[in-house]
């Protein structure tokens, strides 16, 4: 069953943040601490450069879905910053289908991203 793109980017958005907060609770001892900066790691501008650090790991097919999902609509509240919701959007959409479909080569992302989560 072939799954839309809207579909795994919500998904994605969702595996993303748990991992992020999964990484930053050892870190962070203060709820409040925890949350300001969970939320600056699950935002569009951060999930944006993430998906730079990607490129050498996407797969053609992969490059395609990235592609077919930075293209999609943007909803009018998001028009503002077009190009980081985009980016945002696409890596969303690649966490989502690795999570149905692949969870070999997402661990092998988040282990690449680990790092950045922890700066």
């Amino acid at each position: 069953m072939e799954i839309n793109l809207r579909n795994y980017a919500h998904l994605g958005d969702a595996v993303w943040e748990l991992f992020v907060r999964e990484n930053l609770m050892e870190k962070i001892i203060r709820t409040e601490d925890l949350h300001k900066l969970t939320t600056t790691k699950v935002k569009a501008s951060y999930q944006a450069r993430m998906l730079l650090l990607l490129e050498d790991e996407l797969t053609d097919e992969e490059q395609e879905m990235k592609r077919r999902a930075r293209n999609m609509p943007v909803p009018v509240a998001r028009r503002n910053n077009q190009s980081e919701y985009r980016q945002a959007t696409a890596f969303e959409a690649l966490i989502g289908y690795w999570y149905k479909n692949d969870k070999q080569k997402l661990d092998v992302i988040f282990n690449k991203l680990l790092s950045e989560i922890k700066k």
